[in-house]
């Protein structure tokens, strides 16, 4: 792919230097952040207001750009994370210094982890306190962007309002480029209040670098596929990030190979498709198959904690993966490591490999399945698969889920047929609501599902006021356990009690209704009507089922 735009000298048109020549009075730092924004192709922000970022705000309201505002900043994050992984685009958080910044950290390390390309836009206190000693401003830190260099892809400095949009356009371009992720830029207050006479910012380019494959690396990887007895396919949340699941259904199909998709990468392969193994990464037979393979192609998944079976897979064959994070490159397991986005690396092989047929392969999968499906029945979890797929019953095939840090949330990264979205990358908790205002914000036409326990729920309980003050279509699952229920079971398991993990909590009715919020508690036997009449119905709802959940035990070596 070229970019020959980037050579091309545009000359402005007569408009067009009246325009730059004359800008409207009144402007300031901030209507330049969201001049550029907005020439960057951004339609809605995140964020929460904050005393040193108010030039921003009040720019907000001169602009046609969208402001979905939440009660806390890492909810915002997390809103924004949503936003960035169903649209594909980048999505904009606005916030403040200090304390502001910081409480959006937790969101940005799952931004990372999960390569979410969001664009933190903080602000900073006056340009008069920065550099050395301490004068004592409200919000002040030593060293605000030492806070987010270990968390975010790229931090991006502005010290003059002429920096605003190169800044903001590098910020764009770096949370674009594969991997995606999370960027900060930092403007001091007195930069974002300060008039200016700058013309306004119109369309920037800020088209990201592409990831290509080495062409060596790629010939090697075709002649070990095409050559292979027994290929099999591990698919990584690269491949939805770089919307290659039609890519890597083809090269799937043209190898007869297996695909299993990490819990990350659900929905980057056709659930029933006769080649596909699901997502079972914690069951033995599935990592026994996995090791049998002859030539492993690792697609957009650095192989970690969760995509290795806790690290107990040992592949025996040979390795490809392909990563376009470069410190997952070969970080776990050795072999041949091609740094490039999935989705050209994809279609490379797709044109390279031989065509190769193997009747035995479809026969193979449903052999693991079928050896899953009989383990799972052996352990008396009918309560658990029942919910379930009571909640696959109600959802509208083409809503979107998310889903927090809860036991439900487990059984769904292996048994949930498809696509969603989880707080898996870095693991924190009170993803899910918030994630689902994101992502309702992005399209207010179907209804989204947000899936939380009892613990997580709290974290987010101050965004029913922004569900209801957005009337955004947010049905909201809380699964009502009385604690933390993983860690019950874990602490339980390993020390034969559990401590810390019960919770007092509120009347979730009660408290959704308060908040102007529909709100049912509903049974396993009632859940699905429950929920469909929820998605079924305008604006945001809550749903809360008390049910004491177990997780599946996974066969052991």
């Amino acid at each position: 792919m070229t970019h020959d735009h980037h050579q091309e000298t545009s000359r402005p048109t007569a408009e067009q230097t009246e325009a730059a020549l004359n800008p409207p009075p009144g402007r300031n730092g901030g209507d330049l952040v969201v001049e550029t924004l907005q020439g960057l192709g951004a339609t809605t922000v995140f964020g929460l207001p904050g005393q040193h970022a108010l030039g921003m705000f009040d720019a907000l309201r001169r602009s046609a750009l969208s402001y979905v505002g939440l009660r806390v900043e890492n909810n915002a994050g997390f809103a924004a994370d949503a936003y960035g992984r169903v649209t594909g685009e980048v999505a904009p958080l606005l916030l403040s210094t200090g304390p502001g910044a910081l409480t959006s950290l937790a969101a940005l390390q799952e931004a990372a982890a999960a390569s979410a390309p969001v664009l933190a836009v903080s602000s900073q206190i006056p340009t008069a306190g920065l550099g050395g000693g301490r004068r004592g401003y409200l919000h002040e830190l030593r060293d605000q962007q030492a806070s987010f260099r270990g968390v975010v892809k790229s931090v991006h400095t502005v010290r003059t309002p002429s920096q605003i949009p190169s800044a903001i356009a590098a910020a764009w371009e770096s949370a674009l480029t594969a991997p995606h992720g999370p960027v900060w830029v930092e403007i001091p207050q007195d930069v974002l209040l300060a008039e200016t006479r700058l013309p306004v910012v119109t369309a920037l380019d800020a088209t990201p670098r592409d990831l290509e494959p080495r062409p060596e690396l790629t010939a090697v990887a075709a002649h070990l596929l095409s050559s292979a007895e027994r290929p099999v396919i591990i698919a990584g949340g690269g491949v939805v990030r770089s919307d290659a699941a039609g890519k890597l259904l083809a090269l799937a199909e043209k190898l007869d190979a297996p695909v299993v998709c990490t819990f990350g990468g659900k929905g980057a392969f056709p659930w029933e498709h006769p080649l596909s193994l699901q997502s079972w990464m914690e069951d033995r037979h599935t990592t026994d198959f996995l090791e049998a393979a002859d030539v492993l192609l690792v697609v957009g998944s650095g192989l970690g904690e969760l995509s290795s079976n806790y690290h107990t897979f040992k592949p025996r064959g040979e390795v490809i993966q392909i990563e376009a994070d470069l410190g997952k490159l070969e970080s776990n397991h050795a072999g041949l490591g091609i740094h490039a986005d999935a989705r050209a690396a994809l279609s490379a092989l797709i044109e390279t490999v031989s065509e190769r047929t193997d009747p035995t392969a479809a026969d193979a999968v449903r052999t693991v399945l079928a050896r899953v499906r009989e383990r799972i029945a052996g352990q008396d979890l009918g309560l658990e698969q029942r919910i379930l797929a009571s909640v696959r019953e109600a959802l509208p095939a083409a809503s979107p889920s998310f889903w927090d840090m809860t036991i439900l949330a487990y059984w769904a990264w292996s048994a949930w047929p498809g696509a969603l979205h989880s707080a898996q990358g870095a693991g924190g908790l009170g993803y899910g609501f918030p994630a689902a205002i994101g992502a309702a914000a992005a399209d207010r036409t179907k209804p989204v599902l947000a899936v939380s326990g009892d613990g997580g729920a709290m974290y987010s309980i101050a965004e029913l006021a922004t569900v209801r003050q957005y009337d955004l279509p947010v049905t909201w699952l809380i699964v009502d356990d009385g604690g933390y229920g993983i860690l019950r079971e874990y602490m339980t398991d390993t020390f034969g009690e559990a401590t810390a993990t019960e919770l007092a909590r509120p009347d979730f009715v009660a408290l959704a209704e308060s908040f102007g919020v529909r709100a049912v508690r509903t049974t396993p036997d009632s859940l699905a009507g429950d929920l469909a009449r929820s998605f079924a119905s305008e604006g945001p709802s809550v749903v809360v089922l008390p049910a004491v959940l177990r997780m599946f035990a996974p066969t052991h070596l």
